[in-house]
């Protein structure tokens, strides 16, 4: 019965049209729901309203900032953004240096093979910490790339 109910407002809820929905009890206790206004008799009417006649939502206004509120110049706030584009591009290429380090351990360790290391799980094992320092290099560079883009 509940789910009756939930495709009954959804389906009424998602008309662009206002109708008036009507839930009407009998002896036994059932419930029924019905738009026909003859059929609704003894029934009360529901407030089921479309999303469409909701009050629209308006983008906030931009209020003004309070007065004692800091406020930077144009020319200390281009300072600030070069500062930090100059930043991002430091820490990227420091990590594209730790990048090629990490691969070339990654390497380093795949061309070695242990005696003990019969079962090819334990290679995979040993390489996984590599492998991580790898993608996490690889991870890093992707998000400074993607903060320089941002930068102005």
């Amino acid at each position: 019965m509940r789910t009756l109910v939930l495709a009954l407002s959804l389906t009424f809820a998602a008309c662009a049209v206002r109708a008036e929905i009507y839930e009407c009890i009998d002896q036994s206790g059932n419930k029924r729901f019905t738009n026909i206004g003859s059929e609704a008799k003894g029934c009360k009417p529901m407030n089921i309203a479309p999303p469409s006649a909701a009050t629209p939502s308006r983008p906030a206004a931009k209020s003004a900032a309070p007065a004692n509120f800091p406020s930077v110049d144009a020319q200390t706030q281009k300072q600030r953004d070069t500062d930090r584009r100059r930043i991002l591009e430091q820490e990227l290429a420091s990590e594209q240096k730790l990048l090629e380090r990490a691969q070339k351990d990654l390497a380093e360790q795949e061309a070695i093979r242990l005696g003990s290391e019969r079962n090819y799980q334990r290679v995979l094992d040993r390489l996984e910490p590599y492998k991580k320092k790898v993608k996490l290099h690889e991870d890093n560079i992707a998000n400074l790339r993607k903060e320089l883009a941002n930068t102005r």
